[in-house]
């Protein structure tokens, strides 16, 4: 303890008081010492204060550490206290530390000690601080006070993805001429970035109008010089182009706007741009929130944008000051392309005064060697004044390993990449039984392909994060091809993709035959009309879009004269046609189930698991996620709007990012290194460190030229951007030199973002870091090489006295006049493809064996002596060439025998064409190979699988005995032969009643998962296997129903239940008598008095390496110090032999809370109590840790 006096406190100002140290506070409630960095940002002054936190930093921690040091030393209460950051994923992890920060501190005698009154720890146990987005606080803001506005209540918020389909509803139905080339799908995405640029900084349409034509007016009327024309520059006519397509798009953001409040809702801009208003423009909003809130903690304030500027500033940066901790690190502000301004947080000195910097320097999860290099590469960040300084290890940190690396070409690259990373992942697994975490970080989208592609090549399970590459995966690829090809007639890449992959795989001499089937019904002439005609040559080779055309899937549909094609390129077609045809008659379903639908009919979802590896149908399921979010947005979603929609993700380099990505173990993820921003690898690799690529090429698009960029004049951080300075009496060329200039400085902004967002790159790296660059790219008549930030990194690494990093290869630069290798190389593939590649020998061999062995068992006679050959069950014939089976989405077209297989089972591989075009990435399924499964040996059985248990449990029916059947002796009785069939499915029957199947153990258990595998893992084992939907039940409900009662009662704060909401429950329905005993009964027990700590707590612990889930319904401090967790119970009291099982959940319970709160276990109770029969069961002997261990590990390996 020690005497201090408070400076500027908001509470206790000047008052001599004993405080606890953070020291102190780290040390009661048993969590390791802060550095001395972090303790001064602790123990700050009760201000305003700037915490500049590096990459890995520690900052969560800290800020956790902060809101317990105020609270413990009685300058605030938990529920006064404020966080807000930017994802969810943050604020639950901020939240999550904080809450178990304060219930050690409530269990600690340190509060006895600083406050005998036992004030604190009341505060301590009965409140929570307030943590959430900065949309959501924005959101909560406008909903409490919008009628100020006016705002009308009830206003709902549109997803990014809702957004999106209401913006192109408005476009798609727009009547007007706007003047421009544009796809709707383009259009819409312009709308909806100007409409977020005016939101965010607080401009209205009528600002945009008045300076366009200011500067339209400019260029034109400025006097053109004697060597120039009368007519504009090209590029001056550019200019006046982008301003006045911006302005025609106002009309278009004018009805988007009205729409959305024709259907009362709001988008994000929306929502902070109201908010911003609220607190700029109404006192009353102000005092109230600082009532309400005695401290503040903003993270990641780099990020914020200038409505979040303005809104924060107005509701804390004025009047008394009070402590604001604003935390951020200005080398990572990469968000500027999406509205960020990274000069917010320098200018917090002057937002939120007397501020103090403080500085969290030690970075706790790189490596020295990492660091060395990311602060090469802010060393000129720092030298053109950013107020950041270089990182430093924590003491201890172990060894890094970095490998720097130019090649000749981007092939050479790719594979020292791909061999690096699998080299590094087998030797983690050697030395650890565990696959590291690994990501490849990306500049561009478009790389991710054949990043992805080189990875599986050698054997590694890859995930590509990000709905933009998700859409270069080839399973994904297919199914988007289809899926256009559904709608669009005219889509003939899309069926060109479809007709010639690894499925159909129709040659080059039926794919010709079918497009000029598609010509002819297009009534188009023939080639040699053509020839013959020089404007039909022309008009032949201009692209259309006229309702008269015909497409191959009109072909498709009717493909014409069989012997155009060959006799097997003719079936597939038909068969083809068939089922796009059975598709279009289901397009009325709802867009998941037709995507699920498309999925089945092209057997995407059997391809997909038939894949060697751990990745699966991950690429689909992702892709059946972005459907149903999009189709929850608006239920009359269309095709036509999703397809759109893809597009739009496609595109857009930077656009339709991923909300929130997590680490995945198991696999190399591919992503963009804006995604990667927080999250952290064991191995990184950063490669396309060149030229044009990494810093992106020079762009002529500044607000000048990008439609859906807002004039810098006008935008709320106009003081930090360049400038545009024309002359009033300037001529022509004068302006066009200054415009040249003002975007010029432009660029000369993006170079520094693209710096720092290297500097994000390399700090994601905890031990291993890879970087790299080519010469010689896939295309093109230059050499890129290497670009400055690769040059500069590799200089630092010569220069310094311990190299940080390993030159691993260097190639030299090309002469001025070599050609580009790769251009040179003549590019071949096998058409048709060979979808099994170099899996093909092991695959025919593996068919062999099964083809073999069916035979063989169609060659034994029966067991019974009544059956024979003849009286089995056959198989139908195949259908002939000609004809269509009656349902084209059947599962299977089976062989009349086994001498006459499908040409589509792939067993041997057709000759290929002579014509070899280059192939398609997406097509080459050769990449797919992963790392091989580890399949258990012995007998077929019913299997959980974790990381560490391998467990047996059958997985049968019950047995039933059938009763005794007399048949008929001889064929005269039965001259159908059904006796024989039943003696054929029985036999059936009996074996697979014998069957023992795999079941997988998932990553995590639920508590009542865990209650039943101690209660009966067969019964669990089933149910894994193939879960159903309970039964509606009656008394489930009413036990649901009490539940929320009771929450009620305590005053928990939760989210709605789903039978909650306006509606949901059934009309007309009687009031539960029941109900309203257990009611009556519980009010009636001893409990009813008692004011729980907390209820509906929830938590997740790890056991033996498996992740238990649960919610514990209420927790109670009782008198002695220690505490009692009760779980509610509705139904009768159970019998004695069930008790064991069920106890297993209130050990769960018990071992939960106490690592909750940092209470010894022995000190934690739990109890059931029996609402109906007033009855608590408090177990003896419930399972500690080592007991719920031993209960996993006792299911027989």
């Amino acid at each position: 303890m020690r005497d201090v006096v408070v400076p500027g406190g908001v509470e206790r100002a000047g008052e001599s008081v004993a405080l606890a140290s953070p020291f102190e506070v780290a040390e009661a409630l048993g969590l390791p010492k802060p550095t001395p960095e972090q303790a001064a940002v602790v123990a700050a002054p009760t201000a305003p204060a700037l915490v500049v936190a590096g990459a890995g930093a520690g900052k969560t921690e800290t800020m956790a550490a902060r809101v317990v040091y105020l609270v413990a030393n009685g300058f605030v209460t938990p529920d006064r206290v404020l966080g807000l950051t930017f994802t969810r994923k943050a604020a639950r992890q901020l939240s999550d530390r904080v809450r178990a920060r304060l219930r050690r501190l409530g269990g600690s005698p340190l509060l006895d000690r600083l406050d005998p009154s036992g004030e604190r720890r009341a505060a301590v146990l009965t409140t929570e601080p307030v943590i959430l987005t900065y949309h959501a606080y924005a959101g909560r803001l406008v909903g409490e006070h919008g009628l100020r506005l006016p705002v009308e209540p009830g206003v709902r918020l549109l997803t990014e993805t809702a957004a999106w389909q209401l913006a192109h509803r408005v476009v798609s139905t727009w009547a007007e001429d706007i003047d421009t080339d544009k796809v709707p799908a383009t259009v819409t995405g312009y709308l909806l970035a100007l409409a977020g640029e005016l939101g965010e900084h607080l401009v209205e349409p009528t600002a945009l109008r008045k300076h366009a034509a200011w500067l339209c007016t400019i260029i034109e009327s400025a006097p053109k010089t004697k060597r120039q024309g009368d007519g504009l520059p090209q590029s001056l006519q550019a200019v006046i182009n982008a301003q006045r397509l911006r302005v025609n798009l106002l009309p278009l953001l004018e009805a988007y706007q009205a729409r959305k409040r024709r259907e009362a809702a709001m988008d994000f801009a929306d929502q902070m741009s109201l908010a911003a208003r609220l607190a700029s423009e109404h006192p009353e909003v102000v005092r109230g929130e600082r009532e309400r809130y005695g401290a503040v903690l903003l993270d990641e304030y780099q990020d914020t944008g200038h409505a979040q500027r303005v809104l924060l500033r107005s509701l804390f940066g004025r009047g008394e000051p009070m402590p604001v901790t604003s935390v951020g690190d200005p080398a990572q502000a990469i968000y500027g392309w999406r509205g960020a301004s990274a000069a917010n947080l320098p200018r917090f000195v002057h937002d939120f005064p007397p501020a103090k910097k403080y500085g969290l320097l030690t970075s706790f999860r790189n490596p020295p060697e990492v660091l060395a290099l990311a602060n090469a590469v802010s060393g000129p960040l720092r030298a053109m004044g950013l107020d950041v300084e270089e990182l430093r290890a924590r003491d201890g940190a172990g060894p890094g390993d970095v490998r720097v690396a130019l090649f000749n070409d981007v092939r050479e690259e790719l594979d020292w990449l791909a061999d690096t990373v699998a080299a590094q992942w087998e030797d983690h697994l050697d030395t650890s039984d565990e696959p590291p975490t690994a990501a490849v970080l990306v500049r561009r989208r478009s790389d991710m392909a054949n990043i992805a592609a080189a990875l599986r090549e050698r054997g590694l399970p890859v995930e590509v994060v990000g709905l933009g590459g998700l859409l270069d995966e080839p399973e994904v690829r297919d199914l988007t091809s289809a899926l256009r090809v559904l709608v669009d007639p005219l889509a003939g890449t899309a069926a060109a993709r479809l007709l010639t992959g690894s499925r159909w795989r129709i040659a080059a001499y039926d794919l010709a035959a079918l497009w000029t089937r598609a010509r002819d019904l297009a009534g188009a002439p023939s080639r040699q009309a053509v020839a013959d005609d020089p404007l039909a040559v022309l008009a032949d080779a201009l692209p259309g879009e006229h309702a008269e055309q015909a497409g191959l899937a009109d072909a498709l549909d009717d493909p014409g004269d069989p012997t155009a094609y060959s006799a097997e390129g003719y079936r597939r077609i038909r068969r083809l046609g068939a089922e796009l045809s059975a598709l279009r008659r289901r397009l009325v379903q709802p867009l998941p189930e037709l995507v699920a639908d498309v999925e089945r009919t092209l057997l995407l979802d059997i391809e997909a698991m038939a894949r060697p590896g751990g990745v699966g149908r991950a690429h689909l399921d992702a892709f059946a996620d972005v459907v149903n979010d999009f189709a929850a947005a608006s239920p009359s979603a269309t095709l036509p709007a999703l397809l759109d929609y893809l597009y739009t993700a496609e595109q857009a380099e930077d656009g339709l990012e991923p909300g929130e990505v997590e680490v995945a173990e198991n696999r190399v993820q591919v992503l963009t290194m804006h995604s990667a921003k927080g999250l952290e690898w064991h191995i990184v690799a950063v490669p396309h460190v060149v030229k044009d690529v990494f810093p992106g090429r020079k762009k002529s698009s500044s607000w000048l030229r990008a439609v859906a960029e807002l004039p810098a004049d006008l935008r709320g951080d106009a003081e930090d951007l360049p400038k545009l300075r024309i002359a009033p009496d300037a001529n022509r060329k004068e302006v066009e030199e200054a415009l040249i200039r003002h975007e010029e400085d432009f660029d000369a902004r993006r170079l520094v973002e693209e710096r720092r967002l290297l500097y994000v790159a390399l700090t994601r790296s905890e031990h291993s870091l890879l970087v790299s660059g080519h010469w010689w790219g896939e295309t093109g008549d230059k050499p890129k090489g290497p670009s400055a930030f690769l040059t500069e990194i590799r200089e630092s690494v010569l220069a310094a006295d311990h190299p940080p990093a390993d030159i691993a290869h260097w190639a030299p630069s090309p002469a001025e006049d070599d050609p580009n290798p790769l251009a040179s190389q003549t590019k071949t593939a096998q058409w048709p493809t060979d979808p099994l590649g170099k899996r093909r020998a092991a695959v025919a061999e593996g068919a062999e064996l099964v083809l073999t062995a069916l035979e063989r068992h169609l060659a034994q006679p029966p067991a019974d002596p009544h059956i024979t050959d003849h009286d089995l069950p056959h198989l139908p014939p195949e259908p002939p060439d000609d004809d269509l089976p009656p349902d084209p989405l059947d599962s299977s077209y089976p062989p009349a025998s086994l001498d006459s297989l499908d040409a589509l089972d792939l067993l041997e591989p057709p000759e290929p064409s002579d014509f070899e075009p280059p192939p398609d990435p997406q097509d080459d399924r050769e990449s797919s190979t992963q790392v091989p499964r580890v399949e258990s040996s012995g007998p077929l059985s019913s299997t959980f699988t974790d990381p560490s248990h391998t467990v047996h449990a059958a997985v049968e029916p019950d047995p039933v005995e059938p009763d005794p059947v007399e048949f008929p002796d001889g064929p005269e009785d039965d001259p159908e032969g059904w006796a024989r069939d039943v003696d054929v499915l029985l036999a059936e029957r009996a074996a697979a009643a014998d069957r023992r199947e795999r079941v997988v153990l998932p990553d995590h258990l639920s508590v009542s998962q865990l209650v039943e595998l101690a209660a009966d893992p067969d019964l669990l084992a089933r149910r894994l296997r193939r879960p159903l939907p309970f039964p509606p039940n009656p008394l489930a409900r009413r036990g649901t129903a009490f539940h929320t009662w009771l929450e009620q009662r305590f005053g928990a704060s939760r989210l709605f239940d789903l039978d909650e909401l306006p509606g949901a429950a059934d009309e007309g329905a009687a009031p539960d008598v029941d109900f309203s005993r257990l009611q009556e009964a519980f009010l009636a027990s001893r409990w009813a008095d008692r004011v729980p700590h907390d209820v509906e707590v929830p938590f997740e612990a790890e056991i033996d390496g498996l992740s238990v889930r649960g919610r514990m319904d209420a927790v109670f401090a009782d008198d002695d110090g220690g505490w009692t967790v009760v779980d509610w119970k509705t139904g009768a009291v159970p019998d004695e032999d069930r008790l064991p099982a069920l106890s297993v959940q209130l050990a769960a319970y018990r071992l939960a809370w106490a690592a909750l709160t940092g209470t010894p276990v022995e000190k934690v109770r739990a109890a059931f109590h029996y609402v109906r029969q007033d009855h608590t069961l408090r177990p003896a002997d419930l399972l500690d840790a080592d007991g719920l261990r031993e209960l996993i590990r006792s299911i027989p390996n």
